[in-house]
């Protein structure tokens, strides 16, 4: 079982620390109930925002910043999201539900839904069915939990390892989780510690190795090459 090692205070996400199976992993917790929770992609002129910083000066404008941030999903080379993805109720990309290659295509793949008080991660196939209407969603994959199971084709003896982020929904979609390894893990290890620990039924994996975390209250600002989307809770400048 994991270990919590240390936690922070903080009013709109709680960040922590944990250990499980011996490896480290830093977890921040959203209240998708009373939370401001959102996704960017393009500034309001339609440009890449792309970094932590460039969200925070596109918000400062607005009267608001980051309490949190984290890259959502996979993306091309001109940052343009690989799957579908909805920005304050438009669609910028549609959903791709067929097989593909690289981890989104290896499907069961899913759905980041954000909605009015709730957030879900729900399974792509699912997710065209119920069509619901997300004021945001990103897509990727492949999914890391699935109705409480990790994703079949998950080998606990694979040596594929790579720093990864990720995010989990409980049934009801008010608590959502985010959770990014500090060291380098395999997808059987990353699932389990959304099964096994974090205890949320639906997982979806975000991606790796460029695997990016912002959090102020624990003092964490990663750098590095631009982004495609991110996933941020806004909270009212101080």
């Amino acid at each position: 079982m994991g270990a919590v090692l240390w936690a922070a205070e903080a009013a709109a996400v709680d960040c922590r620390d944990l250990v499980h199976e011996e490896n480290r992993y830093t977890v921040c917790e959203v209240d998708a109930g009373t939370e401001d929770l959102r996704l960017f992609l393009n500034d309001a002129q339609g440009e890449l925002l792309g970094q932590f910083s460039a969200v925070e000066s596109e918000l400062a404008g607005e009267g608001g910043r980051l309490a949190f941030a984290m890259n959502a999903g996979m993306y091309h080379d001109d940052r343009s999201p690989v799957g579908h993805y909805v920005e304050n109720g438009a669609e910028v990309t549609r959903v791709i539900a067929n097989p593909g290659p690289g981890n989104f295509g290896l499907l069961p793949n899913g759905v980041f839904c954000i909605r009015q008080g709730r957030a879900d991660v729900i399974e792509t196939l699912r997710y065209v069915e119920a069509q619901p209407e997300c004021r945001f969603a990103s897509q990727s994959g492949p999914m890391l939990v699935i109705d409480g199971e990790l994703h079949p084709r998950f080998l606990p003896d694979s040596t594929s390892r790579y720093i990864r982020n990720g995010v989990g929904t409980s049934e009801d979609g008010q608590r959502v989780v985010f959770a990014i390894s500090d060291d380098y893990v395999t997808f059987h290890e990353f699932g389990g510690l959304f099964r096994d620990v974090l205890k949320t039924p639906q997982a979806l994996y975000f991606d790796g190795n460029i695997s990016r975390l912002y959090a102020p209250q624990i003092d964490r600002s990663d750098v590095g090459f631009s982004l495609g989307p991110i996933v941020g809770v806004v909270e009212a400048a101080q």
